[in-house]
């Protein structure tokens, strides 16, 4: 049996919890995520990721990073009362992603809290971000992933499950977080169609430690998606999605009226045959397919209009607040 880091792993948790003002990860979207979404969600008092390759170079990432770093630090001087919450980046450790090494390089550099890995290996990432004292996550769909992870001793199982927004699993949520917990006694986040303040709380029900929230922040203004994009969110329900690996080789969620805008019809897709994440050098017409094709998770029926990141936290905290002031009323009746 495999075990996470016990007591440690467990005041670690509590620790990372306690500087929260709910136990929320903003997901890391490709073309999405942006370096303002990263501080704005975290002086809003929630963790926020961004994918690495988002930042079309190496030179951009780090003014980036540099930015991120000086900004959530100032604002830490301005409000000595509040916890810093950590920041964090989302670093695709599969083979074909040829910005590996010089992104791995800055964050040595830059030192982000927490690292989240996808799609490989995190062994030397996991040697690396532990030397500075900070932590590694790994996003896994499947218990064979998860058992890997385990052995290799990162500190937090990213549960991708089904619904859930770009490469998302095929496993219920229930599921898979029973069967990890049967092993793995480490940070646990859940990840699929997690949009409302219950729905975090019926996770930490269920045992997990935070979760992670991509589709619902996408429909921000510190965003980079376009308006079309987050017009298209606020029309769309769960029906309006696709589960295919035609764009990258692997299965995500996509909006059908997106896939149909682009020229495509969405009931005679073509599988990739190979999956590709060097997203930095691609060509112009793939470049295009990402820009245009957009991935949102099942939960998307929850978007209803544009927001800032800080009165989505907010909306959330009164939903969650009021879900928990239920749960405890309806137990002491």
């Amino acid at each position: 049996m495999v075990k996470g880091m016990n007591q440690v792993s467990k005041q670690r948790s509590a620790q990372l919890k306690e500087r929260l003002v709910l136990p929320v990860i903003t997901a890391p979207m490709f073309l999405v995520s942006s370096p303002e979404m990263i501080i704005a969600g975290c002086k809003a008092g929630i963790i926020s990721s961004f994918p690495l390759l988002n930042a079309r170079t190496t030179d951009i990432l780090e003014q980036w990073m540099e930015h991120i770093t000086q900004e959530l630090a100032q604002g830490a001087c301005e409000d000595t009362a509040r916890q810093v919450v950590p920041w964090a980046v989302n670093l695709i450790v599969h083979r074909t992603n040829q910005r590996y090494e010089a992104d791995l390089e800055l964050i040595k550099k830059y030192k982000p809290p927490i690292v989240i890995t996808s799609l490989g290996n995190p062994q030397s990432v996991v040697n690396i971000v532990h030397e500075y004292g900070g932590l590694v996550f790994s996003d896994v769909i499947n218990l064979t992933h998860a058992r890997k992870a385990a052995k290799i001793g990162i500190d937090g199982l990213i549960l991708v499950c089904n619904g859930a927004g770009g490469h998302a699993g095929t496993l219920n949520p229930v599921a898979f977080l029973g069967a990890v917990k049967e092993f793995w006694d480490g940070i646990t986040i859940v990840a699929g169609c997690i949009s409302r303040g219950q729905d975090i709380l019926a996770m930490e029900v269920l045992g997990a430690d935070m979760v992670y929230m991509g589709t619902r922040f996408i429909a921000t203004s510190e965003s980079f998606a376009s308006e079309a994009y987050q017009n298209m969110l606020q029309e769309s329900t769960l029906e309006d999605l696709i589960y295919t690996d035609a764009f990258s080789g692997v299965n995500a969620n996509y909006l059908v009226p997106s896939i149909r805008n682009a020229g495509l019809d969405p009931n005679h897709l073509q599988r990739k045959e190979s999956m590709d994440f060097s997203f930095s050098q691609v060509d112009e017409t793939e470049a295009k397919a990402w820009k245009h094709i957009w991935s949102a998770g099942q939960g998307v029926g929850a978007i209803k209009k544009t927001m800032s990141i800080a009165d989505v936290v907010a909306e959330l905290r009164e939903e969650y607040e009021q879900a928990y002031a239920a749960l405890v009323a309806g137990y002491s009746k």
